[in-house]
């Protein structure tokens, strides 16, 4: 189950289909980052396409030597487009392929606009999706409920994606979804249908054990994507920000202009595709192993090219020289900008309250390490927001509950209205009464057992101590414990055997810890494999981002006190 390799393997059969022969390929705005997270522009070059446009840019030329492939979701507007360009067609051939599945009636008129019969083939090919890691992809979508329902075309486009994911991995699934949320249940429910309906799409070769989709809601777990990250790819999405693979490097300090933007991706960086995984600390070393590395190759100054088979060897070795040049300098451009944010912004010292907020049970400590934390300057509003956060959400009925003067010291460090109103909002998405299950307190002996030991042989590591909610989940239902009472399956049939294939989906969005967290899973649990998706990849500032276009708005902070007072009653 590898989402990279299901979407490459679909760009590569659209480009083989056509033959031999120069290519452009037409794409809309959502299948251009389809393609672009799993090959660069140079590899498809390499296989005859030499120009790359958009199917909706008002200004193409026409080239009657060129083939077209298109590559396009089944949107209404985009059909549109095609029965224009068919009707006055730029190129001389064309092979559509959709992402998702088309209606018979919108093939029908793009039939009626092919007057000139340049159509060579409509298929439809599963690529509906952005494939993050092989383990990982998303929908990129920002704010898919309204409250606690979906927003309609925010849940037609989540449904499309995720049915295409299966039908990429040949799988037809049973499907369980956590029962305290109404948008996983009607997501369940819309996933289900495409499957009843295109039953004949669906119908793979039976597997011993049936695959599993498992529907979830971030509203149970509002810690996880609040919290700082310490390992290479969770920390770059976190303090640089992650879109589509790219990272934005325009505000680092005295960036050479070539460094402006840069992309991370495991499939064509093998530095990053080893590293992604590891703690900040580790990086480190591995940058200075990479540079001693790279200093060895160098070309020497002084190498004299005297001979033909000296300046064959030198342009043999040039292209791999540039290569891990380029591998070089954008490593330390982006490690050495994760370290001085770390340090301009004190994160460790932040970082190590977050992790004692989400981890222990002891209010006073907390309090006080909170309250420390936001009388120092060189904590900014964010992390300050970010801390009361925490707080807000794990003593939320605690008995002395201290929010209100917290929000009183936000007020007096500065932190504007905006963010003090997002304290109430996040409360209200993702606190006590929303949550399907108990996020901070052990549930049992055996629990309350390990979570003593843990603390007694001291953690590995203290900003790392955390484990998303969804490690436990997945840990209960590869041993067939999860619970049917909160996550039920839809329809009458069960699974009698332990899991094999999981394909586990967050509606409100997923995180890089939690990606980091299957991959674990995925390494060292032989016989099962994981893979986590989400209606997008969150880092702090995009999940209050979309717990505000979700209409959490949150009250201003003197109604915090009151609820404050209310709760500590309980």
């Amino acid at each position: 189950m590898n989402v990279v390799f299901a979407v490459k393997q679909y760009v590569s059969k659209m480009i083989e289909d056509s033959g031999p022969g120069m290519k452009v390929l037409l794409m809309d705005k959502e299948t251009t980052s389809i393609v672009s997270m799993v090959y660069t522009q140079s590899e498809i070059l390499q296989k005859e396409v030499y120009l790359f446009e958009r199917l909706d840019s008002l200004n193409r030329e026409t080239m009657k030597h060129l083939k077209a492939i298109c590559f396009l979701r089944p949107t209404k507007e985009n059909v549109e487009y095609l029965i224009q360009e068919l009707r006055r067609p730029k190129y001389s051939i064309y092979y559509i392929y959709f992402s998702n599945v088309i209606s018979k009636s919108d093939v029908k008129s793009l039939a009626e606009a092919d007057e000139q019969e340049v159509v060579a083939e409509v298929q439809e090919f599963y690529g509906d999706y952005i494939a993050v890691n092989p383990h990982v992809f998303s929908l990129n979508l920002l704010g898919c409920c309204q409250g606690r329902s979906w927003d309609l075309a925010q849940l037609s486009r989540t449904a499309q994606g995720l049915t295409a994911l299966l039908l990429s991995l040949k799988k037809c699934p049973m499907i369980r979804y956590q029962l305290s949320s109404e948008p996983a249940k009607r997501l369940a429910e819309c996933v289900k249908q495409v499957i009843t309906k295109e039953y004949e799409l669906f119908d793979f070769r039976r597997t011993e054990v049936p695959p599993l989709l498992l529907i979830l809601d971030r509203s149970d777990d509002a810690i996880t994507p609040l919290l700082n990250q310490w390992t290479y790819q969770a920390m770059v999405h976190e303090l640089l920000g992650i879109n589509n693979n790219r990272i934005d490097l325009s505000r680092v300090p005295g960036i050479s202009k070539d460094l402006r933007e840069v992309v991370l991706s495991a499939e064509n960086d093998e530095f990053y595709a080893n590293n992604m995984y590891l703690n900040f600390a580790e990086i480190g070393s591995n940058i200075k192993n990479l540079m001693e590395d790279f200093q060895r190759r160098k070309p020497k100054e002084q190498q004299k090219l005297e001979s033909i088979a000296d300046m064959k060897a030198f342009v043999e070795n040039y292209p791999q020289f540039k290569k891990m040049s380029g591998t070089v300098s954008k490593h330390v451009t982006v490690v050495g900008e994760l370290s001085r944010l770390a340090s301009e912004r004190n994160l460790l010292e932040v970082s190590e309250v977050e992790q004692e907020l989400a981890c222990q049970n002891d209010h006073s400590s907390a309090h006080q390490n909170v309250r420390r934390l936001l009388q120092n300057p060189k904590v900014t509003e964010f992390d300050a927001t970010r801390l009361v956060m925490l707080y807000a959400l794990h003593y939320e009925r605690h008995s002395s509950n201290s929010l209100p003067g917290l929000m009183m010291d936000l007020k007096n460090k500065g932190v504007s209205e905006k963010y003090r109103k997002l304290v109430s909002a996040v409360v209200e998405y993702g606190g006590k009464r929303v949550r399907g299950s108990d996020l901070f307190s052990p549930k049992d002996a055996v629990a309350i057992t390990k979570q003593f030991l843990k603390g007694l042989k001291g953690v590995e590591n203290v900003y790392t101590q955390h484990q998303p909610f969804l490690h436990e989940t997945l840990d209960q239902l590869i041993k067939g414990k999860l619970k049917d009472g909160q996550y039920p399956y839809l329809g009458p049939s069960t699974l009698r055997d332990r899991p094999q294939d999981i394909i586990v989906f967050i509606i409100g969005g997923a995180t890089y810890e939690e990606a980091l967290t299957v991959y674990n899973l995925n390494r060292t649990t032989p016989g099962v494999r994981i893979v986590l998706g989400g209606t997008t990849i969150h880092n702090t500032k995009s999940f209050l981002e979309e717990i505000s276009a979700s209409g959490f708005r949150g009250r201003g902070a003197e109604s915090a006190h009151v609820t404050a007072r209310v709760s500590s009653r309980r």
